[in-house]
C-alpha cells in the first residue's frame, strides 16, 4: 500500500490522480488483479469520470453545489462544512478498479479523480494494488 499525497487549491475541485494510481500498480508489479483507491478524509471522495473535457468536472461540481449548498439553516455541524460531508457521502470514499497486463483498466475518456469538497488542504489517498490469485495449475 502506498499513500499518495496531494495539495488542493480550492474549496471544491476534482484532481486527476490517474497517473499516481498507475504508478502504484507499476511499483507493485501487479500484472492482473485490482487496485483500491481510498480517500483518507471525510470531506473528500474518489470517483471515475471523464478526463478529456474539464467542463465535465466543472459541471459535476456545480450540480453538487446546487444540490447541496454550502450553507443551510438546518445544518448543525459546528465546523461549517456539513455540505462537504454530504457531498463525500454521495461520491463515496473509494473506488476499486481492474488491473490487466499491468495497466489500470479505464475507458478511453476515463480518469481517476480525488474530489475535494473542503479545501484547500493537504490530502492523502491510500492506494493498494492486489494481484489476482493464480489458479492451482499455475502455482
Amino acid at each position: 500500500m502506498e499513500i499518495v499525497r496531494l495539495s488542493t487549491r480550492r474549496r471544491a475541485e476534482m484532481v486527476d490522480i490517474t497517473r499516481q494510481v498507475q504508478g502504484v500498480v507499476e511499483r507493485a508489479a501487479v500484472r492482473d488483479g485490482i487496485v483500491v483507491i481510498q480517500s483518507l478524509h471525510t470531506t473528500a471522495g474518489i470517483t471515475v469520470n471523464e478526463n478529456a473535457d474539464p467542463d465535465v468536472q466543472h459541471d459535476l461540481l456545480a450540480k453538487l453545489e446546487r444540490l447541496v449548498p454550502h450553507q443551510e439553516p438546518f445544518y448543525r455541524h459546528a465546523e461549517g462544512n456539513s455540505d462537504s460531508h454530504l457531498k463525500t457521502g454521495f461520491m463515496g470514499p473509494s473506488a476499486t478498479l481492474i488491473v490487466h497486463d499491468g495497466r489500470v483498466v479505464l475507458g478511453r475518456w476515463q480518469g481517476v479523480y480525488f474530489c475535494e469538497f473542503d479545501g484547500p488542504r493537504e490530502r492523502e489517498v491510500a492506494v493498494q494494488a492486489v494481484a489476482a490469485a493464480q489458479p492451482a495449475a499455475e502455482r
